[in-house]
């Protein structure tokens, strides 16, 4: 049986290495590690792969570095508009939500509508009402900004732009793909996935892009793999980046490594898109291509330390 492993993202975009600063690095490595060893901890003691994806999405949103949940950036509107999805690869099951913000952990509430409700996606209000109506506790949406993020609106408003979200390093995040994702296989050979996102800093209200969307920026199937994603969202949707990962594998017969490189070093960029993914195969195998200068990402087989990054190898 495959050793049980999770993988993380915090983002993909322009991170030179010289716009750093030592002390913000080590925040990021910090941050991904703690996430990899909770997630880690999950899976040891026999945790299933999707409490792990979804434990660790949920940590990310609640970390102010990341653009998902707390710190999420900015609509044109200068409101928050949060998205996330979660997929079982055992059931196939999927749950998302897209558009909330007064739902404090999306992912929570993407995995609720998964299991307590017949659909997929909802979306909105009325997929915070169920979350309401599910026990979770409204919160104020002004909770999720950040100085930081209301200053990279003006930015953007000021250059007639709509910005992804890590590119210009991790303070001038004006292209930076702030999308936040996890990706698990358990002891019982089981696959899950996670993503979680606050969107393009002004973005027109009621965008939504491939985080939220199963096969685009989240998909999982016992058969093949698991993926998150992060990058130009609507490219992902349009080559349902996540899921053609699955069929170069099925149908092609292509390795994890194979497909996850042809999608995100050929396809995607095709189309102009950029970005990255991580990946998790049936065998517990990692990948985790990127086609930007960076993408914050990290993994750990259980009983072993962590392994992030930030920058190409």
């Amino acid at each position: 049986m495959a050793k049980a492993v999770i993988a993380i993202h915090g983002g993909a975009g322009a991170l030179a290495r010289a716009q750093m600063s030592p002390g913000q690095e080590q925040r990021y490595i910090e941050a991904l590690s703690g996430v990899i060893e909770a997630g880690q901890a999950i899976l040891a003691q026999g945790g299933s792969a999707l409490d792990a994806v979804t434990e660790a999405v949920r940590l990310l949103e609640e970390c102010p570095l990341f653009n998902a949940g707390i710190g999420a950036v900015f609509t044109r509107a200068g409101t928050h508009e949060l998205d996330a999805c979660v997929m079982d690869g055992h059931t196939l099951k999927a749950g998302a939500v897209a558009g909330v913000s007064r739902l404090r952990n999306p992912v929570l509430a993407a995995r609720l509508v998964m299991e307590q409700s017949p659909h997929v996606l909802l979306i909105g209000e009325g997929a915070e009402q169920f979350a309401f109506d599910h026990g979770v506790t409204p919160v104020s949406p002004s909770i999720f900004s950040t100085p930081e993020r209301r200053e990279q609106l003006e930015r953007a408003k000021a250059q007639d732009q709509t910005l992804l979200d890590h590119d210009g390093g991790p303070l001038d995040e004006e292209q930076k793909f702030g999308t936040v994702g996890a990706v698990a296989l358990d002891e019982h050979g089981n696959l899950a996935a996670a993503t979680s996102t606050g969107g393009m800093t002004n973005k027109l209200p009621g965008r939504v892009g491939d985080s939220p969307l199963p096969g685009a920026g989240c998909y999982a199937n016992n058969a093949s793999v698991a993926v998150s994603a992060t990058g130009t969202g609507e490219t992902f949707i349009r080559t349902l980046a996540a899921y053609d990962i699955a069929a170069l594998m099925e149908y092609a017969g292509l390795s994890l490594q194979q497909a996850s490189e042809r999608v995100v070093m050929e396809k995607l960029p095709a189309l102009g898109g950029s970005g990255g993914i991580i990946a998790i195969d049936r065998e517990g195998n990692v990948a985790m291509p990127f086609n930007s200068e960076g993408m914050y990402r990290g993994f750990g087989y259980v009983g072993d330390a962590p392994c992030v990054g930030i920058y190409r190898e």
